[in-house]
């Protein structure tokens, strides 16, 4: 089967791409690299000159003047370079409701272009989209990433600007065309599927696909200090919960000077990324999920304790009541304290958990699993 993957966010098209390779399938991954993070591609419509040192200059002039971003239009213009590559698939999966992250007219005029060349086009729901903000607009969940929004936290104003891009009327427009043309849409994991879950057009979730053969994994060494770690996306800080973390952090480093090594690192590339965090015992992730992203269950399969979604839907969903594989973050700064003090005050907790951790990744998300499950979906709904 011919398999073209549009858009990557978290990797997780990579890491289905290669599962789907393993499987004897052939795979072309177009994406932008989703800036620092620059992660890899077949075809790639990153915004090279506009995201240069030189290109950055004028960038930012002409969005002060006009508020226009001209990174939007180069990666449109370079996908459009492709389009005579992307034709005669079996099957496309776009990674979400704007894959190739272009001007909005031009992302239409795009993604018509590869529906007319391919057959079979399936949508992912990964992120924000016209469904799940509309839902969490709707204040329909207990918390959501956008509870910086409803406080007012004016700090917070300019990372929930983009979304709003998907309530428009252009974009209403790439929403509607999708979903008359798509053959169905994926929820990627448990916070996407109440938004979905009453659309004629959802064909159930499948959970993120990590990669374990490329993850190396070594038995936690908890002799000496515990490492906690936190890696901040300035883009999305106040989404993910940071200032939560980061306030319980500064009262830990306190309380147990001693005991404790605290890296926090911003907007660094994803294979940097990995690299300082390899070190880590504990890994902050996010406040407001209730299921784990990429980032969190790359970590999970490395061993560590994460502090991520795993509220009672995770746990109903994967029979866990008995098994602790994750820490279930809160916002809530006296309940991570709480919690980030007992696993400092118990060291043994954190190897188990590790343990139970990786044993759900490998059991659940297991890539060559997960890719069967997207081979056997697209088939039976074409």
């Amino acid at each position: 089967m011919r398999i073209l993957l549009v858009g990557e966010f978290s990797r997780l098209h990579n890491s289905l791409k290669e599962g789907l390779i393993a499987l004897g399938h052939e795979v072309i991954l177009v994406n932008h690299g989703d800036g620092f993070k620059n992660y890899p591609s077949d075809y790639s419509n990153r915004a090279v000159w506009s995201e240069s040192k030189l290109g950055t200059i004028p960038r930012k002039l002409i969005y002060k003047i006009i508020k226009f971003d001209i990174a939007e239009l180069e990666r449109g213009i370079r996908f459009y370079f492709h389009l005579n590559k992307l034709k005669n698939f079996d099957v496309v999966q776009l990674i979400n409701e704007a894959p190739i992250q272009t001007t909005q007219k031009l992302e239409l005029y795009l993604l018509k272009k590869v529906s007319q060349q391919n057959k079979n086009i399936f949508l992912l729901c990964s992120g924000v989209d016209f469904m799940t903000l509309n839902h969490m607009l709707q204040k329909k969940e207990r918390y959501s990433i956008m509870n910086a929004y409803f406080e007012g936290i004016v700090e917070a104003k300019k990372q929930y600007e983009f979304m709003f891009a998907y309530l428009t009327k252009t974009h209403q427009k790439i929403h509607n065309f999708l979903y008359n043309t798509i053959k169905g849409v994926i929820a990627t994991d448990l916070d996407y599927v109440n938004p979905l879950k009453e659309n004629q057009k959802y064909i159930g979730m499948i959970p993120n696909p990590i990669n374990l053969t490329q993850i190396e994994t070594k038995e936690l060494d908890i002799s000496s200090k515990i490492n906690i770690f936190l890696g901040i996306n300035s883009g999305n800080s106040f989404k993910k919960g940071v200032p939560f973390f980061e306030k319980a952090l500064k009262i830990i480093e306190e309380k147990y000077k001693e005991k404790v090594t605290i890296q926090i690192t911003t907007n660094i590339p994803y294979n940097e990324y990995i690299k300082i965090y390899n070190k880590a015992h504990i890994l902050l992730d996010q406040v407001y999920g209730f299921d784990q992203g990429y980032n969190a269950l790359e970590a999970m399969a490395k061993g560590k304790v994460v502090f991520t979604g795993a509220d009672a839907e995770f746990l109903d969903y994967y029979h866990l009541k008995e098994d602790e594989v994750a820490i279930n973050a809160l916002p809530d700064v006296a309940y991570l304290v709480e919690k980030l003090s007992f696993l400092i005050e118990n060291p043994k907790k954190i190897t188990a958990i590790g343990q139970k951790a990786r044993e759900f990744v490998k059991r659940e998300h297991d890539y060559l699993k997960i890719a069967a499950m997207y081979l056997e979906k697209w088939k039976t709904t074409s």
